[in-house]
């Protein structure tokens, strides 16, 4: 009897055991970017990281102005300097308006606004809304991503760009 009792245990354990590490898939990392200012100083990191159907940006940002900043993908993987507007507009293959406040956005491009604290860093991972095999094939197309931050924040309604200000780091998506 306590053999059987040990077995059944024994056999829980593994069972949980395994079903813990189902939860725990790893995520997979599909993009990176180097994001640098206009004056080619390192500004972060930003990382693509897909886990099943979800792809999420996971950003590490430094050397930043304290406060909010408008944070998108953009439609085009190229960031010529000093205005980095060869990135494009924000990145929307459903011809969606901007920003998730209004009535008919918001694109893929969208983000959250990055927090940056008193000691000029900041750090977001945001999931991206849509299928994992369409995100990505979205965002490395022909001409490829670029992630932007601007300076100031994006007040997730005006239309194309959400009033966020100039471009202040840019990096290009690669695959990894």
């Amino acid at each position: 009897m306590i053999a059987r009792n040990t077995v059944i245990t024994i056999g829980t354990a593994a069972l949980l055991g395994a079903c813990s590490t189902v939860d725990s898939i790893p995520d997979e990392r599909v993009g990176t970017a180097t994001l640098q200012t206009a004056q080619g100083v390192p500004a972060g990191t930003v990382q693509l990281l897909r886990n099943g159907n979800t792809v999420s940006v996971a950003i590490a940002a430094v050397g930043l102005a304290p406060g909010e900043h408008g944070f998108h993908l953009h439609t085009t993987g190229s960031c010529t300097a000093p205005d980095f507007t060869s990135a494009g507009g924000h990145l929307n293959p459903g011809n969606n308006t901007h920003g998730s406040l209004s009535d008919g956005g918001k694109h893929l491009g969208d983000l959250p606004n990055l927090v940056v604290g008193a000691n000029r860093t900041a750090s977001a991972q945001i999931d991206l809304e849509g299928n994992a095999t369409q995100v990505l094939a979205d965002i490395f197309d022909a001409d490829g991503t670029a992630v932007v931050i601007h300076a100031g924040p994006d007040d997730y309604v005006t239309d194309p760009a959400g009033d966020a200000g100039s471009r202040v780091a840019c990096g290009v998506i690669e695959q990894a």
